[in-house]
């Protein structure tokens, strides 16, 4: 009967501890690249109707993007001269991409937006 209860009481101890760790997987997922960029291209297909090849499109420009912030812009003093010119550079070729991809109006809409 004790040992019933020693494996019982094991098992309950270690399911809760799994819980913990998928909890914490999933907030660390949160800050990834990809997590944002899927994140930004719903709320995009949305607001500007995007097609799947759009969709695509914008996904790897965003992932691109964020993955670039991350690396060289992020964490790091954005006054500084280097700082601000990578950043700059990220968001003109986020820019470019985006022209590329999206159409006319869909372009003027995502620059609206941008700007608010």
């Amino acid at each position: 009967m004790k040992n019933l209860f020693k494996v019982i009481a094991f098992s309950f101890v270690m399911l809760l501890g799994m819980g913990t760790m998928n909890a914490q997987t999933l907030k660390q997922d949160e800050s990834k690249p990809e997590v944002i960029a899927k994140k930004q291209t719903a709320e995009l297909s949305e607001q500007l109707s995007l097609n799947g090849d759009q969709q695509r499109a914008v996904f790897r420009a965003l992932v691109s993007k964020e993955s670039n912030y991350k690396k060289h812009v992020l964490g790091q003093d954005v006054n500084k001269a280097a700082v601000a010119a990578n950043k700059k550079k990220f968001d003109d070729q986020l820019k470019e991409s985006m022209k590329q991809t999206l159409t006319a109006d869909q372009y003027k809409k995502w620059l609206a937006l941008q700007n608010q």
